[in-house]
Formats: structure tokens, sequence, C-alpha cells
């Protein structure tokens, strides 16, 4: 864990800096963009599509511009338009995504009545007609006439536009507001906060049933994803149009901002999390707007052209106790917005989605508390995942990664489908993978450096994959002396003296580069570390530097591949004229001093002590016994699944302690019943041989011999008897046999 606190401390850091953002103490705009980014997605992806036939926009669109002139219309043709709508086909309720700020003088009322004042005052013909004719020119009160006592919401706006006087401009009459001013004292709720509006005329509004404003509230990349629910405007709070009208729909039932109830744990919490209106609960969030739940893209409900309904074109079915908005989606009227899921999508079906999902119960909520549970979720997710993903390696902190998102992204959306929740998932998705690159980046270029230092340190010794062992922990590898119980082994090519005197110097190299290449491959497989070449002879030694507590196995078991992979080689050196290799190998265990040994001209790491002089001797004295390989007895003990014949009690040339040496065979498995019968005979030869008995040890031996022609080491027993019945041991001889020639 120590070595990890740099990485795990970057990763605690990064994560700080996420939750920072998360709890709005400064803001990240690559974040927020991000976030937007993914709320789009996630909004397309579980879009419901299809088309709402409750809500039905008459659009004001080039076809009728075309038929029925430029807009302004005639508000006595607007009047006809809402006859047409409740007369005829039995609107239940429109709502008019436009506004009507200025007097309609298009009749030339005025201008007759300044004539009747003026150059026609004495003319009574003109005065009679013009009596009798300007009730049906006052267009405006015409269409306030066919306002009254009928289900229509008229729409304004709100703007932030200063006047000449410095203050807020202002035209027409608000409605009534929805929530009267000091409702919300001592709450910290903020809200979208205005110093001007364009509204409707006095007489407009105030024959119209109810108003609601229509401005949306684009996010920072000007994509219109929400709409403020109630507007804050001297002191006072309005309501939005598609709030009015599900509201008009409902009855006018009063407008009830949704506190939670204070526990212990909201104890200050300011958040107004929705409003009630009758029996429809609005989610808000913490600008009291709500999210548009867009069922998909333009279209997604019914249009008629406005034309059509003048002229009684359209099925009266299509429009029979309706919710229709008038609103226009001709370009040149300029109420086309981007949203998530077009970029030009006209205004007026903004509203239509927000009263569609008002009506559902579809309206995502995005409440205050989000960030408290942002902040929670993105602590637990960061502290593990910095913690966790130092202490694996790459596989591994790859996988876990993958799964950290896989449950983040689930879960999210889990949650956005099943329980309607907006929770935000751009900082979760950054951090996780600021995480996962900063580890990969960590161990490449830090780790990796330190790979690279203990491999220019004990590659020219030990295979690549001790290396990646060591590159793991790099701190715990040194090439300083020590002491610790090894295992280290020697080889000798038989006769190479010989061999050496029938090649010449180039073909001698190319003989030895190949066979000395596979033999330094077998140690390598087996964990080995390469000591040194001593012209035809391989020094190795295994448990340093890695430790490796089968070292002694590990070396027997090479020293037995090497004699298979020199078999393996034969053919081929006959193949090129070249002389069959043979091997001798001496393995022991012990204790000796590692490490760089040597000069200031010139060190090497390697190991030094009476083991290793001893293995040296082993593998001298293995023609004598006509075996391949012997090991001493400490190295027996430790290799507990192999094999071993017992070959004799000798003392090397000086040591006065005898060692018992032993012939491996193999691992248990591979050693076949012939040869486990033969080792039972001789080592009844060899305790017959070790009492002294010598006609019955000579005896078994002479059997041995008749039964396994050819083996050097029956010969050799029995030609040390004759040798002891000449002169014989003395007395108290422990079985051992001295060696006088190293």
């Amino acid at each position: 864990m120590k070595k990890h606190l740099a990485r795990i401390g970057l990763g605690l850091l990064v994560v700080a800096v996420v939750v920072g953002h998360a709890a709005r103490y400064y803001q990240i705009p690559f974040i927020d963009r991000f976030e937007l980014i993914t709320y789009d997605a996630r909004l397309r992806l579980t879009m419901p599509g299809g088309v709402d036939d409750r809500i039905v926009i008459v659009d004001i669109d080039e076809k009728s511009l075309a038929a029925e002139g430029r807009w302004p219309w005639r508000r006595d043709k607007l009047g006809v338009l809402l006859d047409q709508l409740f007369d005829r086909y039995k609107a239940g309720i429109v709502g008019f995504d436009v506004v009507f700020a200025e007097p309609d003088e298009s009749s030339g009322l005025d201008v007759l009545h300044t004539l009747a004042e003026g150059d026609l005052r004495g003319d009574a013909r003109f005065q009679q007609a013009l009596n009798q004719l300007a009730p049906r020119l006052q267009y405006d009160r015409i269409f306030a006439e066919k306002l009254k006592n009928r289900p229509v919401v008229l729409g304004y706006y709100f703007s932030d536009v200063v006047g000449d006087d410095g203050k807020g401009r202002t035209s027409g009459a608000l409605p009534r507001p929805a929530l009267a001013p000091g409702t919300f004292k001592g709450k910290n709720v903020h809200f979208t906060s205005w110093i001007g509006y364009g509204a409707n005329l006095p007489e407009f509004q105030a024959a119209a049933a109810s108003g609601g404003h229509f401005n949306p509230w684009p996010d920072e990349d000007g994509i219109t994803r929400r709409v403020p629910m109630l507007a804050e405007y001297d002191g006072a709070y309005y309501e939005a149009l598609s709030l009015a009208v599900v509201r008009l729909g409902l009855g006018l039932p009063p407008v009830v901002p949704g506190f939670p109830q204070e526990t212990v744990w909201t104890k200050g919490y300011p958040g107004l999390e929705w409003l009630d209106v009758g029996s429809v609960r609005i989610p808000v969030d913490d600008l009291v707007t709500a999210l548009v739940p867009y069922r998909g893209r333009m279209g997604s409900f019914r249009y008629v052209s406005a034309t059509d309904v003048l002229r009684g074109k359209v099925a009266e079915a299509m429009l029979r106790n309706k919710i229709v908005l008038v609103g226009t989606t001709s370009p040149g009227l300029f109420d086309l917005r981007a949203t998530p899921v077009d970029r030009v999508y006209p205004g007026v079906e903004i509203h239509a989605n927000l009263i569609a999902g008002m009506l559902d119960g579809a309206v995502k909520q995005r409440p205050p508390y989000v960030l408290g549970a942002e902040v929670v979720l993105l602590l637990l997710t960061g502290v593990a995942m910095s913690v966790v993903l130092p202490l694996v390696n790459p596989l591994r902190a790859t996988l876990i990664t993958i799964a950290v998102l896989a449950a983040v992204f689930s879960t999210n959306v889990v949650v956005w489908t099943q329980g309607n929740l907006v929770l935000p998932l751009a900082s979760g998705l950054i951090m996780i993978a600021v995480l996962f690159g900063l580890n990969m980046s960590y161990g490449f270029f830090v780790e990796s450096r330190a790979k690279r230092q203990i491999t220019g340190l004990f590659g020219q010794y030990v295979p690549p994959e001790l290396v990646d062992e060591m590159s793991q922990n790099p701190e715990a590898f040194s090439m300083e002396g020590e002491s610790r119980e090894l295992s280290v082994l020697f080889t000798d090519v038989r006769g190479f003296t010989t061999i050496s005197e029938g090649l010449d110097p180039r073909q001698l190299s190319k003989l030895m580069n190949e066979f000395l290449t596979p033999l330094t491959r077998v140690i390598y497989r087996h964990r080995g570390t390469i000591d040194k070449y001593i012209g035809d002879c391989i020094m190795a030694f295994w448990g340093a530097p890695v430790q490796d507590p089968s070292h002694a196995r590990n070396a027997v078991l090479a020293g037995l591949e090497m004699h298979k992979v020199l078999a393996g080689l034969a053919p081929e050196f006959k193949a090129r004229g070249w002389p069959e290799i043979h091997i001798g190998v001496g393995v022991n265990t012990g204790r000796m001093s590692v490490g760089n040994m040597g000069s200031e001209v010139r060190v090497a790491y390697t190991v030094m002590g009476d083991a290793v002089n001893l293995a040296s001797r082993l593998e001298g004295i293995t023609k004598q016994y006509g075996v391949k390989m012997i090991v001493g007895e400490t190295t027996r003990a430790l290799a507990h699944d192999v094999v071993f014949r017992e070959l004799d009690r000798v003392k090397p040339k000086g040591k006065e302690q005898p060692v018992t040496i032993y012939e491996p065979l193999g691992l248990q498995r591979e050693v076949d019943g012939v040869v486990l019968d033969e080792i039972k005979l001789w080592n009844q030869a060899l305790r017959l041989y070790r009492s002294a008995n010598w006609d019955m040890a000579e005896l078994q031996l002479i059997n041995l011999i008749k039964a396994y022609p050819g083996r050097v080491l029956y010969q050799l027993f029995l030609d040390r008897i004759g040798e002891f019945r000449k002169n014989p041991p003395e007395s108290g001889w422990d079985g051992s046999y001295r060696f006088e020639t190293k």
C-alpha cells in the first residue's frame, strides 16, 4: 500500500476537484457541457414517440400567410378563428403562443373619426354612416368580445430590455400572478427574475380566462430543455403558458408550492421540489423550471393550418374537446427554437410537450437535493476507485473500471426511466475516466520507468517474467550483498576439449550458441538467474533476486530438462556434422552470499559460499558415477515430488563432514515401476556396502550389473569392494568415500 500512496493521493485530488464542481463551489465548463450532452442522449434514447391526439396545434404556417395575408392578421379575423374553434369544432381550451401587444388600426376607423371631427363634421349622412359602421370596424373590441366567457389562455413574455428611463421596458397588461408577493418569504428559493414584459392589451387580458408567459430558459449552449413554471417579476410570481392551460383545464385550482417535510436531516433545506395544481404535481428544479418531456421530434402532435380552420376545412373530430394551441412554424415569425431533439423546433410544440407531460405525470424530476446525492455518489465511487485501482494490475483495473462505468450508467438510466429522476451523469463518467487514465498513465510513465531500472539492473541475469514481477515492487530489490538460502546449478560439457579441437573457431562459436541458448531458456523457464558463462559451463542460481519458495525443485527440474533439450538437438547437430553434446549437472542448496561482487573496475551479480563450491564439485563427479546429474542432500529434501536415487556418501576435497549425494530421475508421476524396482535393489546393495558386508554387497551388485548392464555406478562400487578387501576401511567407518581431487 505504501508504494501506491502517491497514486492514491492523485486519485483523491481528482475526486476532490470533481466533487467541488458538483457541490457548486466552482464550475468546470467542460463538465457542464458534457452533462448537457448526456442529458440529451438519455432523453432521445427514452422518448416514447408517437403522436398525442389530446393536443392540436393550429399553425400560422406559410400556407396560412399566403392565403390570409401577412401577420399580424386583423383582430376580427382572429375573432372568426375563435368562433370556428369553439362554435364549430367544439375545442376544449385554446392557448395563444402569440402576444397581442399593439392596437389593431388596420380598419381605418381612426382616419374616419378624424374626418368626422374635421372636414366632414357637418356632413350628416357621413356621420350617420360612420355610427352604423364603427362597431364593425372596432377589431380589438370584437376580438375582446370573442374572448369573453371562453376558455382561452393568452400568452406573453418577460424580458430584460431596459427602456430610455433606465427601467425595464413594459407594454400591455399582465394577468393576475399565480402567487402573490411574499409567498416565499423566509425560503431561499431562486427564480428566473425579470425587469420587463411584453403583454397583451389590457382589454384582451381582462376578457381572457387566463394568461401565461411563453419564455423558454435556454441552457448555455442555446438549447431549450426547460421552461420556468414560475417567473418572478416585481415580487410576484407568474405562471407559464403550459401551466396556465393545464390549470384552466382543471378548473383553475390554486398553485401550491411543494416543500419536503422538514426533518432532522432536511433542516434548513430550502428546496422547492414541486408545484401542486389540483391533482397534478409538477416537479421543478432549483430555478423552479420544469424539464420539457419531449415525446419525439417535430410532429409529435397534430398540426392543422390556421387558414383551414378559418375556412372550415378541418375534420370536426380532430379538434373536438381538444387542447388547441395557436402558434407558428413559419420561419419569418421567429418562433423556432433549438432543442435536444431538433435543431429547429417550433416553440408552440414545446408548450404542447409540457402540457402533455404534466397531464401524464411524465415531467422528469431534478429537485435541488440531487446536488447532495451527486456529491455522495461521487465520493463513494471516487474514493473506492482511487484506493483500488493502484492495487491491481492493468487488466483488472480495466475490468473494474468497465464494471463501475456500467453500474453508474445503468443505475442512472434505471432511475431516469423508472423513478423519473434526473441524476447528473457527466461528472461521474468524467471522474471515472480520469481516474482510470491517471492510473494507466502513472503505471506507464512512472512504474515503467521503475521497470526499466529493474531491467537495467537484472535484465541480463533473470527472465523477462521475473523482471515484470520485480517491477511491481521495485524498491524491494537491490544488488547489495545479502545472505540467503538459494539453490545453485553448474553444467559442464563432457569432452569439450576434444570437441573444440575438431572444429574451427567459427564453427565452435556457432556450436556453443546453438546449445547454450536453449539451455539458458530452460533456466529462464524455471525462474532461474544466470550467474555467468564460463567457457562451455553455465552457472545459475534460484531464489534471488526474486524470492522463490520452490528454488530447489525448480533447479532440479531445470537440470533434468536440459538433458531432454540436448537430446532433441542431437539429430540437427548430426546433420551439421557436429558432435553430440553431453553435459554433467551439479545442484546444491544452502545459505550463500548473493549480490554485486567484484572490484572497482568490474562487478557482477553473483553468489558465493561453501554451498556454491559444493555444487561445482558435484558437477565434477557426475562422470565418475556415470550419471548425468547429482544434487546435494538439502536439495533433495526440498524437492518433495522428485524421485531420487541415493548415490553415495562422500567427503569432497577440503571437507571433513560427509555429504549424501543423489541422482534425480524425474517427477514421481513420470518415473515408471521398473526404475523404482531397480532403486529398491540398489538401496539394498548400498546398505550391505555401508555395513561392510562385502560378500553380500558384491553378490547384489553382480546381480544388478546382470539385470542392468552398462551402469557405471554398480561397477564403481564393485571395484571399491575389491579395494576394501585389500585395504579395509578404518574402524568406525561411516560408509563415506573421500575424493582427493576437485
